[in-house]
């Protein structure tokens, strides 16, 4: 009788273990009820992305001065009027164009920039806003991390304090969301994916990748492309656009490797959910 109560406890102390651990393993992996939405929205030549936690939300880029106002409702329609943080990659006129807008029509926590300055008016614009709100930038430093409702956000670049052109300045993002993860690289080129190499290494894994400066050549290099390794690749770009975006030389990478592609082009605004250890894709109409 003894002995059957010992078998029974060790029994019952093997059940507790198991759902013990497999609720720890289920909480490590980020499963905690609330999906990772990445919207790559459609604003033809530009970046403009929404990233959704819970209750929380993130902007990186804003497209083109002509895409304010596209890119505000789009924005409302999530049901969305405080944004934690608002990252303008670098100050070209396809990135933060309607910057000063998303400032001006939502409750804005954090702005991040990299160091830089143009005196261009769509960069004074942004300024502007921000003065405005009383918000203040915070320099975007490579290694810094964020939290987005549970989720990570890891800066991976700017490394330099100079370098020869505005693209190479981009700050780069990784999301990081149990056991999936995003790499948002703005226009940085070859220079500063070098860096992003040397720094981080392997730490660039991810499984979407937003390809540099639209697809072209000037980004995108095979080490970079070979440590971040990514099954999805997402090109903002326009249609028939006068830079050749996205350059074959790319586009053959990709199909080399077997990389599932989507292009704001030819897909429209790109969804992209993550539940923690699962993506799933959707698109819509190209509203340009």
């Amino acid at each position: 009788m003894k002995k059957t109560k010992k078998i029974l406890s060790f029994i019952l102390a093997l059940v507790l273990f198991f759902a013990v651990t497999t609720i720890e393993d289920i909480l490590s992996d980020g499963a905690d009820g609330e999906d990772v939405e990445v919207h790559f929205i459609d604003v033809g030549q530009g970046d403009a992305i929404l990233v959704k936690k819970g209750q929380e939300s993130m902007v990186i880029d804003a497209g083109k001065n002509s895409n304010e106002k596209l890119i505000v409702n789009y924005i409302k329609r999530q049901n969305i009027n405080k944004i934690k943080y608002v990252i303008g990659t670098h100050p070209h006129e396809d990135h933060i164009g309607g910057l000063d807008s998303v400032i001006d029509n939502f409750d804005i926590e954090n702005v991040i920039m990299p160091n830089i300055t143009t005196n261009t008016r769509t960069f004074e614009s942004v300024l502007d806003s921000i003065v405005k709100k009383g918000l203040t930038i915070t320099k975007a430093q490579s290694g810094k991390e964020y939290d987005l409702d549970g989720a990570k956000i890891t800066i991976l670049a700017p490394n330099s304090e100079e370098y020869s052109g505005l693209n190479d300045y981009s700050v780069v993002v990784k999301l990081t969301h149990g056991k999936t993860s995003f790499v948002f690289t703005g226009d940085a080129e070859k220079t500063s994916e070098k860096e992003m190499v040397e720094v981080y290494g392997s730490k660039l894994k991810a499984d979407v990748l937003k390809l540099g400066h639209h697809g072209s050549t000037t980004s995108t290099t095979k080490d970079f492309f070979r440590l971040v390794d990514p099954d999805i690749a997402v090109i903002t770009v326009g249609k028939d656009n006068g830079y050749g975006h996205p350059h074959k030389k790319i586009i053959d990478m990709l199909k080399k490797n077997d990389t599932a592609l989507y292009r704001t082009d030819r897909h429209g605004t790109i969804i992209i959910k993550s539940d923690g250890n699962n993506l799933g894709v959707s698109t819509s109409e190209s509203n340009n």
